[in-house]
């Protein structure tokens, strides 16, 4: 998708025709702050509603989307450049997501007792979860429906209103997810919209919200953490990766193709979880070098409805490519598949380097396109070494019969497939996120649900306490027969 600004207007065209696919305002700082003050007069009717009330409405937003998917699609298809079945595919993931954190937003975050000690037998405790009130939602292009939906949603349901910028190049998709909600919700603007470029996300940072979801690159997170310190504005960021694939001796060889090219190349290799990186058991090298060779050759970007790999959406993003492949090459890489010649314009072929250093740039950055680097490694540990080698710490894979959990505990990461891809985004009780360069906090799951919340604490005196403590009526009595209970109780440790 290219974006443009003009006359204070968005001009998003189409990365597969060039055609004008929609224009949007461009909204400035004194705009956010207007969609923030109604977001925050919204929360409060928001947050007053039962969990029962809130989720029965987004269960009515879930319907609305699974009735109209294919239109839903057509957008994202029309704006990322993705081809319609997966864009399709993504917007039904986000389905179950919806259904999880309606229905499990009682039980995560509504009040529950607390277990109290000897010392304060006489008090009864309890704690819930309480909406923040507004949040901003940060969200991506290569998934503009599922990924800030797994923010969204999760805030929502949790009792807060919501403000979201789309991606510049995706706004069209955030606007009818805005929409279709509003039909749902027509009382009160309980989740807006914000369109424009970066300084409309930095005033969005700097505006009065609660806490800011962000999801985009690391350099970018930066930006955003600063901006929001002006504030002391808490956020949660998920950001790039280098994710890789470990494929042991033992592994199902077609099936760790298959999902390497899957990994790496779906989306265009535009996914912050997508593989890049590829060690290989010596024992079966060749024979999975082959395969992976094999299904990646049957992929082919195009703009056509038979091609399997859309354009790049990001046009900046194709030199990027080109520059990781070219530096794999001048390093002493071979592309056993594509290469710098399989760039032409926007579309980038199936392209797999092997014998590539582990300082080259193809290595050490996040490519963000159909590329795949192979490796070749000794044994697991070997494989391990070199995957957590690296500051990002987002997602893996691990092909194996027998040890695949047991070497995935060892990855440094905060999310591990085991003889799969891309599947813990798809369970709606784990939390998504990662460590390091690669971001902090959760979305998803308990864990997403208690993001976007506070803890409040309750404790009530029963009745009055056989040992005054809090009291300067305290007597060295006391004091001494403290001391004497604390000791039989923890002493002996």
């Amino acid at each position: 998708m290219t974006t443009t600004v003009r006359a204070e207007r968005l001009e998003v065209r189409s990365p597969q025709t060039g055609d004008l696919a929609g224009t949007h305002p461009m909204h400035t700082a004194a705009d956010v702050d207007a969609v923030v003050a109604r977001a925050r007069a919204a929360a409060g009717w928001w947050a007053g509603l039962t969990f029962r009330q809130r989720a029965e409405r987004l269960d009515r937003f879930r319907g609305v989307i699974a009735r109209r998917l294919q239109q839903l699609a057509g957008i994202v298809h029309e704006e990322t450049g993705k081809p319609h079945a997966d864009a399709a595919l993504e917007a039904a993931l986000v389905l179950d997501h919806i259904a999880w954190a309606a229905k499990n937003a009682p039980k995560v975050l509504g009040k529950r007792r607390a277990g109290v000690g000897l010392l304060t037998a006489n008090q009864a405790a309890s704690v819930e979860y309480r909406p923040l009130g507004v949040v901003g939602v940060i969200g991506p292009w290569n998934y503009p429906v599922f990924t800030p939906l797994g923010s969204i949603v999760y805030a929502l349901a949790a009792g807060n209103a919501v403000v979201f910028k789309p991606s510049e190049f995706t706004p069209g998709t955030g606007a009818w997810l805005v929409g279709a909600f509003a039909e749902i919700v027509p009382e009160h603007p309980v989740l807006q919209l914000v369109t424009g470029d970066g300084s409309t996300g930095a005033a969005l940072c700097e505006s009065e919200v609660d806490k800011i979801a962000f999801t985009g690159s690391t350099e970018t997170a930066k930006k955003v953490m600063a901006a929001c310190a002006r504030r002391l504005t808490p956020i949660v960021a998920e950001c790039g990766g280098k994710d890789p694939l470990l494929v042991d001796s033992d592994a199902d060889l077609d099936a760790a193709a298959d999902a390497a090219v899957w990994g790496g190349m779906a989306n265009a290799g535009q996914s912050c979880i997508g593989t890049e990186r590829v060690y290989v058991h010596a024992d079966v090298y060749d024979a999975f070098l082959h395969k992976l060779v094999d299904v990646a050759a049957r992929q082919r970007a195009g703009t056509d409805p038979d091609a399997t790999i859309g354009p790049i959406t990001m046009p900046e993003q194709v030199e990027v490519i080109r520059r990781h492949i070219a530096d794999a090459l001048a390093r002493g890489g071979t592309a056993v598949l594509g290469g710098t010649d399989a760039i032409e314009g926007r579309l980038v072929q199936p392209t797999i380097l092997t014998g590539v250093p582990e300082d080259s740039t193809a290595m050490t950055e996040e490519t963000f396109g159909p590329t795949l680097t192979v490796t070749k490694v000794r044994d697991m540990d070997e494989a391990v070494e070199r995957a957590n080698a690296t500051g990002y710490g987002l997602g893996a894979a691990v092909f194996a019969k027998k040890h695949g959990e047991e070497i995935g505990d060892r990855l440094r990461c905060g999310m591990v497939a085991v003889n799969a891809v891309f599947n813990y985004p798809q369970i709606p009780s784990l939390p998504f996120g990662g460590v390091g360069d690669s971001g902090f906090g959760r979305i998803h799951g308990p864990d997403g649900l208690r993001e976007f919340t506070y803890a409040r604490s309750v404790a009530r005196q029963r009745f009055t306490p056989p040992l005054a403590l809090t009291t300067f009526g305290r007597t060295a009595k006391t004091d001494a027969l403290v001391a004497k209970i604390m000791t039989l109780l923890h002493g002996k440790h």
